[in-house]
């Protein structure tokens, strides 16, 4: 048997396993354990579990390392992050001149069975379909009209509410926390992600404000990543057109993004920052129904979860979400102007200790 941390791989399993690739033919002469520790190894930590295969095909024999991954740190906490690198080393290892070749890449069933993955080009996922309209039509209509409605006080009291349920559900992992908020500053998808992906210069957009802001989130990163009380389930990409809502108000979220636990922050930012972008669409200022909308969803939030820690760790998240809403990339029509007031908004924030939700417009204006 071959122990794979969480999960022991029978012989007769990998033994069929060689035979949907190799053959009928083929059959695993001995197993012998690699990589392990003497008293003489400087090294003694690593990354998987590997063991030396040697087997025959048709009399003539030959060998191959079956390795796995080990749960851990350094990105490694999460199954996709395990087949991330796995499938990363099967795409680039036969490619280095005098590298090891990969031979197949496979994945580990629940009843035991090794299947193989070796031909696969690219991976796809089927869901379900849900019923409903995206909330942002609602958030359309709002900054067409101004007229604020019974539905919409119930819509955002709900979501909210979903939020605190979502959020009580804890986790501890000290090191996962830590790399969560890593990964709000260094993810391809969160802020220097976005920054690099912004023009060399757009109107009074340049490489010293972008800049500016990553050094920002990265001052907050070394205030927040010692907070693993606060890791929790989450959403990850909570924003309106994630959001469909039936007639009747019930509602299907879609496009859980960045894993599953992290910083309760990220999810209600991620919502009422578009209470504020639509209303900056709408007037130029966070008022009306908008701002009826963000303040009395961060007061619901607030006194029903008791977090107020929630305004000292906000800061890096609106910078995130102000990064998105800003680029023009992602909205190539946005006027100057709202522009403006979203980038003195997140430059603000991040200058604050903490976040004063009645102080949107306050941030908004430029210094």
């Amino acid at each position: 048997m071959i122990h794979a941390d969480r999960q022991t791989i029978r012989r007769e399993a990998l033994e069929d396993y060689l035979r949907t690739v190799l053959g009928a033919g083929a059959r695993i002469v001995r197993l012998e354990p690699l990589g392990q520790a003497t008293d003489q190894d400087v090294k003694r930590f690593g990354y998987g579990t590997a063991v030396n295969v040697v087997y025959d095909v048709d009399g003539a024999t030959r060998q191959a390392v079956f390795q796995t991954v080990r749960p851990g740190p350094h990105g490694h906490e999460t199954m996709p992050d395990r087949a991330q690198l796995l499938l990363s080393n099967h795409e680039t290892f036969s490619r280095l001149p005098r590298h090891a070749r990969s031979l197949d890449i496979g994945t580990i069933h629940a009843d035991g069975r090794l299947v193989s993955l070796g031909d696969c080009t690219e991976f796809f996922i089927v869901t379900e379909h849900m019923d409903g309209r995206g909330h942002q039509e609602d958030f359309y209509r709002l900054r067409e009209t101004g007229e604020l409605t019974e539905r919409d006080l119930r819509r955002a009291d709900a979501l909210c509410d979903y939020l605190v349920e979502a959020h009580s559900v804890r986790k501890d992992a000290p090191g996962l926390y830590r790399r969560r908020i890593r990964e709000l500053v260094g993810h391809g998808e969160c802020v220097m992600g976005l920054t690099d992906a912004y023009p060399d210069r757009h109107g009074f957009i340049d490489a010293r404000l972008l800049e500016e802001i990553e050094h920002g989130a990265v001052r907050w990163r070394w205030r927040l990543r010692d907070r693993p009380h606060r890791l929790c389930q989450v959403h990850g990409d909570f924003h309106p057109w994630n959001i469909l809502f039936e007639e009747n108000d019930a509602f299907h979220i879609l496009d859980r993004s960045r894993g599953e636990w992290g910083e309760p922050a990220d999810d209600v930012t991620c919502l009422t920052v578009n209470y504020f972008f639509f209303s900056l669409q709408r007037s130029g200022r966070l008022e009306g129904a908008f701002e009826k909308l963000f303040l009395r969803f961060w007061t619901r939030y607030l006194e029903a979860t008791g977090d107020r820690e929630m305004l000292s760790v906000a800061a890096p998240f609106f910078a995130f979400r102000g990064l998105v809403i800003a680029s023009p990339v992602w909205y190539p029509d946005l006027r100057e102007d709202t522009r403006r007031r979203i980038f003195a908004f997140v430059r603000n924030v991040l200058a604050e200790d903490a976040f004063d939700p009645s102080r949107a417009n306050e941030y908004a204006e430029a210094g």
